[in-house]
């Protein structure tokens, strides 16, 4: 069956790679540049497609345009273009989310340039590096293919930083944005928002150097080994420790966010923090993360599952929980306001690399 859709979609390979080896090749080495008109008809009889279009001037302007749509149909693709001009901001970076059906704003980077030439557009967190073109002014226009979902809306934002952003803040380090442009399929109505879930998550106890898999993003279910640094810090929102000589010895299995863990555990842990020489180091921040003991039991964490089942959790004012037991269930609140469940399904007790702690979170989107 056939369904019609208004729709903004994501950057296919094809389009994305087309688009920058197009401007790579350019003489004056912008990354984004102005193509032609994509609406420009094939023959003069052809109806001319209105292109989905968002636009920001630095200091505002009459004929900004901070939403759009496009129409289209599953399984083609429609055109999308960006425009963002700045005078005295320095644009280095472009963050790109989506958000399918209220399911949460999820960094959005499905485009492979891996075996390409153009693999340098694209930063490890997965923003899109401005470094190649001018930096002021970027016109970019790419073919979008439309998703198949049933019913809902699926919202794209685009926002420009001057340094590493962060893709669940716009305001860290902004320039221009957050502009955005909507899907809306079948009804165009979203359902209740549910939990997201992650099951056995395993965190190890950490290394001096930084070498194991310690600190857990709810961003992208990920667990992130603490020296890969620089580009995944943004990403981190608590880490796990095991209780040593010094000031944790009492703390045994324990859970601290970014933002307090060196404090907490006692002893710096390389790469936790930048080097003098990274970008952005000196106003570089980790996330906060804070806790507290729940009250429900393992029924209780298995009954939740929409978004509003986690409303009553209150934040509290610890950035640490300590002494954590096998069927320990534990609210907190994140860095970005969403409020969640961990349950301690099994801890190998230890300071060695191999001893561990699993996890199941459900966490609003």
């Amino acid at each position: 069956m056939r369904k019609n859709v208004k729709s903004f979609v994501n950057l296919g390979l094809t389009g994305m790679a087309l688009c920058l080896f197009m401007a790579s090749c350019s003489n004056d080495d912008s990354v984004f540049q102005t193509p032609t008109d994509p609406t420009s008809p094939t023959d003069p009889g052809d109806p001319v497609a209105e292109v989905a279009t968002i636009m920001f001037t630095e200091g505002g302007a009459v004929d900004d345009k901070f939403t759009a749509e496009a129409n289209g149909e599953v399984g083609t693709k429609v055109p999308g273009r960006v425009i963002f001009t700045s005078t005295d901001i320095t644009q280095r970076r472009m963050y790109i989310t989506q958000n399918v059906s209220g399911g949460g704003d999820m960094p959005f980077n499905s485009f492979d340039l891996e075996d390409t030439e153009l693999k340098k557009v694209l930063n490890d967190d997965g923003s899109i590096d401005l470094d190649g073109s001018n930096k002021k002014d970027i016109d970019f226009t790419f073919e979008l293919p439309v998703p198949d979902i049933d019913n809902g809306e699926i919202v794209y934002s685009f926002w420009t930083t001057t340094g590493k952003g962060d893709f669940r803040d716009a305001t860290k380090r902004a320039a221009l944005g957050v502009g955005s442009i909507t899907v809306k399929v079948g009804n165009g109505t979203n359902p209740a928002a549910e939990v997201r879930s992650f099951t056995e998550e395993q965190l190890f106890a950490p290394d001096v150097n930084g070498n194991t898999a310690t600190f857990f993003s709810l961003l992208n279910e990920e667990v992130y080994k603490i020296n890969v640094g620089r580009e995944f810090r943004n990403f981190w929102d608590f880490g796990y420790y095991y209780g040593a000589a010094g000031v944790s010895k009492e703390d045994n299995a324990s859970f601290s966010s970014a933002q307090a863990y060196d404090a907490s555990f006692g002893f710096p842990v390389e790469g936790l923090k930048p080097g003098a020489d990274e970008e952005n180091a000196a106003t570089e921040t980790l996330n906060e993360m804070f806790f507290a003991e729940s009250t429900l039991d393992a029924d209780g964490f298995n009954g939740v599952t929409l978004s509003g089942d986690l409303d009553n959790i209150v934040k509290s004012d610890v950035q640490k929980i300590t002494n954590l037991a096998v069927g320990d269930v534990i609210e907190f609140v994140d860095n970005y306001g969403k409020k969640g469940l961990i349950r301690v399904t099994e801890i190998r007790a230890g300071t060695g690399n191999l001893d561990f702690i699993k996890i199941d979170v459900k966490v609003q989107p």
